[in-house]
C-alpha cells in the first residue's frame, strides 16, 4: 500500500536530527531570549527541590543503611568485608544522583529536538515557530481564564490569512486543589470584527454537559435547520439571530460538521478560535495533516464574511449632519445664484452609505450563563457529608 501524499512537508517532523545542531538552535534561542536560560525561573525550581530531596534523603538513607551495614560487618568479624559493606549505602546514593542527572540531561535534549523540529516543519511550509508566549494577548474565552497563562510551540504564517496553531495551558485555584488545564488552539484572523457567537461541539462534552471554560446564557441559543443541532450548539447574542444565519449559510455548516465537530469554535472580534483539550502543535504528522485540512476547508468560506456589516451602526452614521446641505462650500447660510451650479452636484446623503465594519456593543460579547451542574455537584457533595456527619448513614 503507497503512502498518500501529504498536503505539507511533514518530514521535518521525523527526520533523524543532529544534537549539534539542535543544541546550537536552543542555545541561540536563550541568547536572544526567546526561551528562558536553562539555570532560571522553573529550572532553577526544580534543581534546588531535587537537590533538596537527594540530601534529605540521601542522609536518612544513608544513617539507616550505615547501622545495618555496621551491624552486619561486627557480626562476621571481617574488616575487608565491614569496608565493602560500608561502600554499598554511597554507591546506592551514587546511583540514585547519576539516573537524576541522566534524567535531567535526556529531558533537556528531548526539548531541544522537539523545538527544533517544529521550527525545521514551521520553515518547510511557509511559515514561523515562536517556543512560547506568556500571556497571549488574544480575545478568546480560553485565554481570559486563570493565571500562569501560557502559549507554547507556536507554528503561525500569514497567508492567505494569519493562522496560528498552539498548544496553551492556565492553572486555576491555590494549593491542593490547583489545577493545570491543558488546551490547543487554532487562531485564524478574519477581514472584520463578527458578533460574538460560540459553537459548542457535543462531541467532547462531558457528564455534566460543555467542556468549555465559561457558560454562556440559554436564551442566546439559536437553532439552525439540518443536522448542525446534533453537532454543535450555537450561542449568538440576543437580536443577532438573522446575523447569525447569515454567516452559517447551509454550505458553511456543512464544512463545520464534516470537518470541525470535534473542535469548540468561537468568533470574537476579528477572530476565528479552534478549540480542543489536547495539544494540536505535536510532532505527529497525522495531528498536522488533520488540523491543516480543516484550517484549508474554512479558509475559502471565510471570504464571504468580509462582506458583512452590523447594521445597527447605520444608525451611528445617520446621526451625522447631512453633507448635502452644505455641498455648495463656505458660508452655509449664502445660497448660490440662480441657475448657478452646486460645487458637488453628486453628493449623496451620508445617511445612505453602507455602514463602516465592526460591530455594535450589543454584540460583542455573549451574555455568561450560570454553571447549574456545577452547584448541583457542590451541593449534593455537601449534603452527603453533612448526612455522613449526622450519621444518617451509620449502620
Amino acid at each position: 500500500m503507497t503512502t498518500p501524499t501529504l498536503p505539507f512537508d511533514a518530514r521535518p517532523l521525523t527526520d533523524p536530527v543532529d544534537a549539534a545542531a539542535a543544541r546550537a538552535f536552543v542555545t541561540e534561542l536563550r541568547r536572544t531570549g526567546r526561551v528562558p536560560g536553562a539555570f532560571t525561573g522553573a529550572t532553577v525550581v526544580f534543581a534546588i527541590v531535587i537537590g533538596v530531596f537527594v540530601v534529605v534523603f540521601g542522609s536518612v538513607f544513608l544513617t539507616i543503611l550505615g547501622s545495618a551495614v555496621a551491624s552486619v560487618a561486627s557480626s562476621q568479624g571481617s574488616g575487608l568485608a565491614g569496608a565493602m559493606l560500608g561502600l554499598v549505602p554511597f554507591v546506592i546514593v551514587a546511583i540514585i544522583v547519576a539516573l537524576v542527572v541522566v534524567g535531567i540531561v535526556a529531558a533537556t535534549r528531548s526539548a531541544a529536538t522537539r523545538m527544533y523540529r517544529l521550527d525545521r516543519f514551521a520553515r518547510a511550509n511557509g511559515m514561523a515557530y515562536v517556543p512560547r508566549v506568556d500571556g497571549p494577548a488574544l480575545p478568546g474565552m480560553i485565554f481570559s481564564v486563570g493565571d500562569s497563562r501560557q502559549a507554547s510551540d507556536l507554528v503561525r504564517g500569514d497567508r492567505p490569512r494569519f493562522v496560528e496553531f498552539a498548544n496553551y495551558r492556565y492553572t486555576t485555584g491555590s494549593g491542593k486543589n490547583r489545577t493545570t488545564h491543558t488546551w490547543g488552539y487554532v487562531a485564524v484572523r478574519l477581514d472584520v470584527p463578527l458578533p460574538h457567537i460560540v459553537l459548542d461541539a457535543s462531541s467532547n462534552n462531558g457528564l455534566f454537559g460543555s467542556n468549555l471554560p465559561q457558560t454562556f446564557d440559554k436564551d442566546q441559543r439559536l437553532s439552525l435547520e439540518g443536522d448542525f443541532d446534533r453537532h454543535f450548539s450555537l450561542y449568538c447574542p440576543a437580536g443577532y439571530e438573522r446575523d447569525a444565519l447569515y454567516l452559517f449559510t447551509p454550505d458553511i455548516m456543512a464544512r463545520f460538521i464534516d470537518n470541525a465537530a470535534a473542535l469548540d469554535v468561537e468568533i470574537v472580534d476579528d477572530w476565528l478560535f479552534l478549540y480542543a483539550k489536547r495539544d494540536f502543535a505535536t510532532l505527529d504528522p497525522a495531528t498536522w495533516a488533520w488540523l491543516f485540512s480543516v484550517v484549508g476547508a474554512l479558509l475559502d468560506k471565510l471570504q464571504q464574511w468580509g462582506r458583512w456589516r452590523d447594521e445597527r451602526l447605520a444608525a451611528a452614521s445617520a446621526a451625522i449632519p447631512d453633507a448635502s446641505a452644505h455641498v455648495g462650500g463656505g458660508d452655509p447660510g449664502v445660497r448660490p445664484a440662480e441657475g448657478g451650479a452646486s460645487g458637488v452636484p453628486f453628493a449623496a446623503p451620508l445617511a445612505s452609505l453602507r455602514p463602516p465594519p465592526g460591530v455594535a456593543a450589543g454584540g460583542r460579547r455573549l451574555q455568561k450563563g450560570i454553571p447549574w451542574a456545577s452547584f448541583v455537584l457542590a451541593g449534593a457533595v455537601v449534603l452527603f457529608w453533612i448526612l455522613t456527619q449526622l450519621g444518617v448513614f451509620a449502620r
